[in-house]
């Protein structure tokens, strides 16, 4: 795919002294979803707002495009639309005027049958004159969605997208998101919800400390770093793992009913055959078995322990 955001050596040091962003190299592919993750202050709002051109970087390069954003920074920023963390708009000016506003601020000509189907695609429609002091959080969460598309953006970033959001109604955003996706709008987003990521991403990201320490895509990721349990439910407790499953690192539940044996699922030889065998030999018989594949959150967990 082709390349539409392309960052470089991208550093950010505060005048704190603190360094948010150390040498970030990134490219977003035209037309994907990617997921930025990493803990509170690990430096994802940074990256974003300094590719937003919101914060200008100390050293490195970011284009959006192929237009640089701090030497054409109208049209890059021209081509991004930005929902934030933070729901900042007016409480007291209705929703209609409000995404309409936005609009003009890009210079757009003013559109009403767009401004109408962004509203009806983020089921804001019926709310178009309400107050936005009025609305629900999720509500107000949409309207920042939708002042972000009004100018026809063909990137979208999503700091946060469901911060305060009940379940049900993000899995709604999820599926508007998807579909945004569909009609050519790349989306980045940053998220603290790992299911979030694991249902949306075509690629993710992890930062920490300011660092990129991975960028995988999705299904690889869980390939490479996934790992798989196998329990085995014993029919009789034992005290001990026999020392001929040793090999195998075997833990034993401290009730003694269970034995799980943890391994690489991308392994073709995975070792079962010979514990069911060994297991048999020494007499251990189990009532029931199964497997357990390890979450985008277990891998994501696991990384920042390492880095």
């Amino acid at each position: 795919m082709e390349t539409i955001i392309s960052i470089k050596n991208l550093n950010k040091v505060f005048a704190s002294g603190l360094q948010a962003l150390k040498n970030i190299n990134l490219d977003i592919k035209r037309g994907e979803i990617f997921a930025l993750l990493g803990p509170n202050g690990a430096g994802k709002t940074t990256l974003i707002s300094t590719v937003c051109g919101i914060v200008n970087p100390t050293s490195g390069s970011v284009t959006v495009d192929g237009h640089d954003i701090l030497k054409d920074y109208k049209a890059a920023r021209s081509l991004i639309g930005l929902v934030p963390q933070e729901l900042t708009t007016d409480a007291f000016e209705s929703v209609w005027n409000t995404v309409s506003f936005s609009r003009g601020l890009f210079g757009k000509q003013k559109n009403p049958a767009l401004i109408e189907k962004v509203l009806s695609d983020l089921a804001l429609l019926g709310k178009k004159d309400s107050k936005i002091m009025t609305l629900s959080g999720g509500m107000k969460r949409r309207v920042m969605i939708a002042k972000a598309l009004s100018h026809e953006p063909r990137i979208l970033f999503l700091d946060e997208p469901t911060a305060g959001v009940d379940v049900e109604l993000r899995k709604s955003m999820w599926q508007q998101v998807h579909a945004l996706r569909d009609s050519g709008v790349t989306i980045i987003l940053t998220t603290h919800y790992i299911e979030e990521a694991e249902e949306m991403a075509d690629r993710i990201g992890v930062i920490n400390k300011g660092e990129l320490i991975l960028i995988e895509q999705k299904k690889e990721l869980m390939k490479k770093l996934g790992t798989k349990q196998l329990t085995f439910d014993l029919q009789t407790p034992i005290q001990n793992v026999p020392s001929s499953l040793a090999a195998y690192k075997l833990e034993l539940s401290a009730s003694g009913e269970k034995l799980v044996y943890t391994y690489d699922g991308a392994v073709e030889d995975n070792g079962i055959a010979g514990i069911i065998t060994k297991m048999a030999a020494s007499d251990i018989k189990f009532k029931d078995l199964y497997t357990h594949q390890s979450s985008l959150e277990d891998i994501f967990v696991g990384l920042l322990h390492k880095s």
